[in-house]
């Protein structure tokens, strides 16, 4: 892959970043013309390449350097010689053509590290938010990741569904903290969900599975040197089971609680008493229980993560997701539709707090489709599913 510089100023498609420094020149030359001889403006030429090296690049630049000085002894030569700016204005064009280039050739290489790293982290992004099919697994589902630092793009935040032979679960979490071991926390714990939610039966299972890969993920950093001895992640763990389509399984790990929107108003499913993953111990060992809740058929699953429900405006208010959800669907039961959900709560968030996020934030909602498609262990079990 070629990382290159991508043009500042576009017409049509077309890069017309070298209109300014060409404009530019002209006007010097025409303005040194029409002030006459108490007032030579023509050392000002150097401002092309100087402003070249900003849009342009460094081969451009240096073509625009050449130029300056070409242009500099040919109108200066056409002034009688008692008013020629001379060898020292001379040596200010052409030195500062060469600062412009080498200023270019400095601004362009950097750019290109930015978009090399930019593109590392957004494969890193794919990688551990994989991306899914709107319709999948017998769900229909859509879902948004928002980075409160826009320039790392990447977070703790994860979630993924999973089909398999006892059903679809699915996945939503927290890392605490941030940075590159939160997100290397959230890879671990996704690719034991991607293992263990399809060959493990029982969704309590999943979630010892999920534990213990919490556990032993730490234990590997601070073999390593490093300080996440501590590290923890909040999670949900959701399971569809294949025989009983009005009804899921639910572990908290002490996350948000998800919320089930529908025609007939917003309620909350059982709340995050159990604790994080990674701090079992503080439990006496004992993993939070897994809970069976009805769900009917035209009832989505909201789910979200703390970037959401600890938005503040600017008075400090947290975003209230439940009033706001509530208030959008009787306004239009369509809204409960996953897609038009999270785009109505994204946008919600975004505008309550003037797009300034405090932490990442992810908004995924799931809803059955009608029929289901048939259990979805058997289409894997035939390779008819790929990803």
């Amino acid at each position: 892959m070629e990382y290159g510089r991508r043009p500042l100023l576009r017409v049509g498609g077309r890069s017309v970043a070298w209109l300014p420094p060409l404009l530019l020149l002209a006007a010097v030359v025409v303005a040194d013309f029409s002030t006459g001889e108490r007032l030579r403006m023509i050392s000002w030429i150097v401002l092309a390449p100087g402003i070249s090296s900003a849009v342009c690049g460094a081969w451009t630049t240096a073509g625009y350097g050449l130029l300056a000085v070409a242009t500099y002894v040919f109108v200066d030569s056409a002034w009688p010689e008692q008013y020629q700016a001379g060898l020292g204005d001379f040596i200010l064009v052409a030195v500062g053509g060469a600062l412009a280039t080498l200023a270019a050739a400095v601004r362009v290489r950097r750019e290109r590290q930015v978009l090399h790293i930019r593109d590392i982290a957004d494969t890193t992004r794919r990688t551990v938010l994989r991306p899914l099919p709107p319709d999948w697994a017998g769900l229909e589902q859509a879902g948004v990741y928002l980075a409160a630092d826009t320039e790392a793009r990447v977070g703790g935040d994860f979630y993924d569904i999973q089909p398999s032979p006892h059903g679809t679960r699915v996945l939503v979490g927290d890392v605490q903290g941030k940075g590159l071991g939160a997100v290397e926390a959230a890879a671990a714990l996704l690719g034991t969900f991607r293992e263990a939610g399809y060959h493990e039966k029982d969704l309590a299972t999943v979630a010892e599975r999920l534990e213990i890969r919490m556990l032993r993920h730490r234990a590997h950093t601070v073999a390593l040197g490093g300080a996440d001895g501590d590290r923890f992640a909040t999670a949900v763990l959701i399971a569809f089971p294949a025989d009983t389509p009005q009804t899921l399984e639910l572990v908290n790990f002490g996350h948000e609680p998800p919320l089930v929107v529908g025609p007939r108003g917003v309620r909350e499913l059982p709340s995050g008493e159990g604790v994080p993953l990674g701090c079992a111990d503080l439990a006496g060992g004992l993993l939070p229980p897994v809970r069976r809740v009805p769900l009917a058929m035209d009832e989505t699953l909201l789910l979200v993560t703390d970037g959401v429900t600890e938005a503040r405006d600017g008075p400090g208010e947290f975003y209230d997701l439940t009033r706001e959800v509530a208030r959008a669907v009787r306004a239009d039961p369509r809204r409960a539709a996953p897609h038009r959900l999270v785009r109505r709560v994204r946008d919600g968030v975004l505008r309550h707090s003037g797009g300034r996020l405090a932490d990442d934030t992810t908004i995924f909602a799931v809803r059955r489709l009608p029929g289901g498609g048939g259990p979805p262990g058997e289409d894997l079990e035939q390779g008819c599913l790929r990803y």
